[in-house]
């Protein structure tokens, strides 16, 4: 029958200062690792007490409670009783602690709702500008079927934006995650956005000032400033954000058995008409402040303006008030068949893919060169939301030098006056957007080529010279996690019952143990992790394997079948504890390269396979497959003996555990040496 682990999860969760103290909760091999707001209100006395709970650490900004080898049945209890959603990551991880500044608050906010869907963004923006390339070329006509089905999966994710970042936001603000959707959604509804060109003008908001406004469309009687919300960044977080805080209060008052479809009803229908009658409109305002502010500007010097223009164009994208830009752009063309202000932008995605290149360059964190590598190759085509919110902008000094490439590259283009005389395209594919259909000199049309390898150039040189601290940090902080979550194993191992027994308790039956892979024997002390290396997690030793498949190493039961499959542990019949941990940092790749054959529980045999993994793979993921073989209740024996060196085979004695007889036990077959 299976141990019920519900009171222990509600006296964790109480004594970890209750569930609205958690930010998230996750579990490794043995511990249940909490990421809280407040540390002071747990209790650690109390926990250190609980039964069921080993010790309590405190390391790299998590609280963690050591379990055992229970801590996953423990881990789905405290969701269960936390009703935490999401796997237990119920807020945000932004790297902004409780007291950084606001700009690093908001920072991080805006980074962190981007993450999830960063994939999809470089995915995107690199068939986006294939597509356009191909046209540009000739090489498909803008009319053809293979064009629109092909631009409209490179810009769906672009157009519907809204739609992406209500559903990430909504998780930053502990909401329902699809509603955030929703609200995306409706930000972006065909007819709403239609209505943004519609020739009905029913009034003008402000008129004679610099915010007039059109108005299309009236609700019971308010008058909406309509615009078009797709691609937009801030509406749709200032939305989420504001129905969080309205969710919150209706639930409130709202009866439980009620709340599933009542609370829903009443936050969009209040926070939805804002939305389109206030948070759009601001928007819209600031948007056409700052291009009536840069046209003034430009009308004093071009080289000012374009230096501001480029400096900024990368914020007021990420605010989503670089509309007002297009919408003077829009006017300009209009009025005078030429815009000079939007021209100043276009080469500043130059500036962010070359402090891209230099960070590939610099990094040695594996998962930060594939991010900047798919930004990189999008940026390429102008699309830079990856290289942005993936790295530049979470690490702040890679987007501050971006901005000055952006400045040089906006002043090159306001010396040279160039001009747009079309609404321009992406990145290089934006430069026939300068040529003047009536002729003339081509200058300008070279000023901006210029620009684009100005920008890239001084982007590059700007990292490798002041940005290289930032990566290094970025780099440094993640080794120092690791350094940290060893020194917690050993403290686990430390202050484990299992694993330190006291002196005096009786020792174990001398027993003996097979090699559960076919390899090379080395001793533990090469593998590259302090936790195994030292001894700390028990004696053993380590086995280079030449075949991916795990054995058992004695008759017994599995005590620890990881979910990724890169660890299983096992109580031997004779009493031995084994764990067998497949290469170092596996537990990374999430199970990719790994297949179990065995479930926790099991009772198995000296020879049966455990766990098929593939070494090719998991190599060129970066990891070695160095797997150690350690008793972690050593102190249960006299002496634990490496018996085999060089190559071994599957089912050939490796270790000799000496305990309270000298008549060795032999568990499964084994040959001797």
């Amino acid at each position: 029958m299976a141990k019920n682990y519900d009171n222990l999860a509600k006296t964790i969760i109480q004594d970890v200062g209750g569930k609205d103290n958690v930010n998230s909760v996750v579990h490794c091999a043995t511990r249940l690792r909490f990421k809280l707001k407040d540390e002071k209100k747990a209790n650690d006395d109390a926990l250190k007490d609980t039964d069921g709970v080993v010790t309590v650490v405190k390391a790299g900004g998590q609280y963690q409670v050591v379990i055992g080898n229970e801590v996953a049945d423990v881990y789905d209890a405290v969701l269960k009783e936390g009703g935490f959603p999401g796997g237990g990551q119920v807020t945000d991880d932004d790297g902004a602690d409780d007291d950084s500044s606001f700009i690093d608050k908001a920072v991080a906010l805006i980074s962190g709702i981007f993450t999830d869907i960063l994939a999809p963004l470089s995915a995107g923006g690199i068939i986006k500008g294939l597509v356009v390339m191909c046209a540009s070329l000739g090489w498909l006509s803008k009319t053809s079927g293979a064009y629109q089905i092909l631009y409209a999966i490179g810009d769906s994710i672009f157009f519907f934006l809204p739609v992406f970042l209500g559903f990430t936001a909504a998780r930053r603000f502990h909401m329902n995650q699809f509603i955030g959707a929703a609200i995306g959604a409706t930000l972006t509804y065909p007819s709403m956005v239609a209505l943004a060109s519609s020739k009905t003008i029913l009034s003008t908001l402000f008129k004679g000032t610099a915010f007039a406004s059109e108005v299309h469309t009236i609700f019971f009687g308010i008058p909406v400033i309509t615009m078009n919300y797709s691609s937009t960044v801030l509406p749709v977080i200032f939305t989420v954000w504001f129905v969080s805080i309205i969710e919150h209060w209706a639930k409130k008052w709202i009866p439980t058995v009620v709340q599933m479809f009542l609370v829903p009803v009443v936050t969009m229908i209040i926070a939805l008409p804002v939305a389109f009658i206030v948070i759009g409109p601001v928007m819209t305002w600031v948007g056409d402040a700052i291009g009536a502010v840069m046209q003034g500007i430009y009308n004093f010097s071009p080289i000012v303006a374009g230096i501001l223009m480029g400096a900024l164009w990368q914020v007021l994208v990420i605010f989503g008030v670089h509309w007002g830009i297009v919408a003077v752009t829009t006017a300009d063309l209009a009025a005078l068949g030429y815009d000079p202000i939007l021209a100043l932008s276009c080469m500043v995605c130059y500036a962010q893919v070359g402090i891209v290149l230099a960070m590939i360059k610099q990094t040695k964190d594996k998962k930060l060169k594939e991010t900047a590598t798919g930004a990189f190759f999008s940026g390429l085509f102008g699309v830079t939301e990856p290289a942005i919110y993936g790295v530049t902008l979470p690490r702040r000094i890679p987007f501050i030098l971006s901005c000055i490439g952006g400045a040089i590259s906006g002043a090159v283009i306001g010396a040279f006056h160039s001009v747009l005389y079309m609404l321009p395209s992406m990145g290089i594919f934006a430069i026939p957007a300068y040529v003047n259909p009536k002729g003339g000199s081509m200058t300008p049309v070279i000023g901006v080529v210029i620009a684009g390898v100005v920008a890239f150039v001084s982007g590059f040189i700007l990292q490798l010279l002041f940005g290289k601290k930032s990566v290094d940090a970025d780099y440094n902080k993640k080794q120092a996690q690791k350094v940290a979550e060893a020194a917690n194993e050993a403290t686990e191992v430390a202050n484990n019952p299992i694993v330190a027994a006291s002196e005096d308790e009786k020792l174990n039956p001398s027993t003996k143990l097979v090699s559960p892979l076919n390899g090379d024997v080395k001793p533990l002390s090469e593998i590259k992790d302090e936790v195994f290396s030292s001894g700390a997690m028990g004696q053993g030793v380590a086995i280079e394997p030449s075949e991916g498949v795990l054995h058992a190493p004695a008759d017994g039961k599995t005590a620890l079948v990881f979910p990724t499959g890169h660890a299983v542990g096992i109580n031997t019949t004779d009493g031995a504890e084994v764990l067998m941990h497949i290469g170092m940092d596996t537990v990374n790749l999430q199970g990719k390269g790994f297949k179990t054959l065995v479930q926790k529980g099991q009772e198995v045999k000296a020879g049966d396979p455990l766990v098929e993994f593939n070494i090719k793979e998991i190599k060129a993921a970066g990891y070695e497959v160095a797997t150690p073989v350690v008793v972690t209740n050593s102190k249960k024996y006299e002496s634990i003996n490496q018996v085999a060196n060089g190559t071994v085979e599957v089912g050939q004695e490796i270790l000799s555990l000496q305990g309270e007889d000298e008549k060795v036990k032999v568990s499964g077959q084994v040959q001797t040496n």
